[in-house]
Order: C-alpha cells, then structure tokens, then sequence
C-alpha cells in the first residue's frame, strides 16, 4: 500500500539571500582580520619560515570560500528549499545535487517553536523548528506571519492527532 504524498512547493523568503550574505560576510570578514594578524605577527615575531607560506594558502582558500559563500550559495539555498505541511505530513526538502527530502508525519511532532535572533529580525524572518522525539528539523528564513501561522497549524494537527490516537 503507498500513499501519495505530493511533493513540496512553498519556498522560504527571498530575503532570506540578503540575510545570508550579511551573515556570511560577516563571519568572513573575521576570519580575515585573523589571517591578517597572523600574517603581521608572522612577519613581525620571525617565526618558522613555512609558517608565512601556509598561512597564505589558508588566506587564498579562504577568499574562494568567501566568494562562494557570499556570493552564490544563498541563491541556490534559497532557490532550492522547499516545504509542504498538511494535516499528515511536514515535508521539507532542499539541495539541487544533494537532494534530502524529510517527510515527518504529523502524529510524531512533538513540539513546534520560532527562533528569532538579530539577522533574521532585521529582515522579519523568523526559523520554524519542528521537534519529535528523535530530532528536531528547521524550515529557514519565513516571514513572521507565515511562521506565527504555520507554528499555529503544526500544533493544531498536531493535537488532534495525539487525541484522535488517545481515543483509539
């Protein structure tokens, strides 16, 4: 016996690229101040030679995962997540060549709750996290009213999942 379940459509906000790449710059930003201040005291202290040389490496490695990271992958993350909830089952899937498709059936939810910190509330995006006794799974960046919304859903169906199986 196979149910058909139907794949995915919603798609988490566009602002969701905006917020990765501040995130992401940010956090690149660090890691080369760091790299520079190892470089300077390199130079400055003389230590080992085949210290400045690796530590120029880590340098370039780190500029292409920059422009990478800020550049490109919050467009393919954004452009390739996708949820689905309905009175059985939440789905999520993401990833264009690593696709991972999560399909949690409402009567194993256990808690739902939304994250809010500093990056995502600058855009009114809020993380919807879905917990069961295993695991816990997060849709990213949705707008407040969709996730105030869909947190109120998920608890709703799921409730009348644990009565309906109480009574049964």
């Amino acid at each position: 016996m196979y149910i058909n379940i139907e794949e995915p459509t919603e798609k988490i906000a566009k602002d969701a690229v905006k917020m990765w790449r501040l995130t992401n710059t940010i956090g690149h930003g660090v890691s080369l101040i760091i790299m520079a201040v190892l470089v300077y005291c390199t130079n400055h202290f003389h230590w080992y030679g085949w210290i400045e040389p690796v530590l120029y490496i880590l340098g370039g490695i780190l500029i292409l995962s920059a422009l990478y990271s800020i550049s490109l992958e919050p467009m393919f993350v954004q452009r390739h997540w996708r949820y689905r909830i309905d009175e059985e089952f939440i789905q999520l899937k993401n990833g264009k060549w690593n696709t991972k498709h999560v399909v949690i059936p409402m009567a194993k939810v256990e808690y739902v709750r939304t994250e809010q910190g500093p990056f995502l509330r600058k855009y009114g995006l809020y993380d919807l996290e879905v917990g069961t006794t295993t695991s816990n799974h997060t849709i990213p960046a949705i707008p407040q009213d969709e996730a105030e919304r869909l947190k109120a859903v998920i608890a709703t169906y799921a409730k009348v999942r644990d009565e309906e199986e109480q009574a049964i």
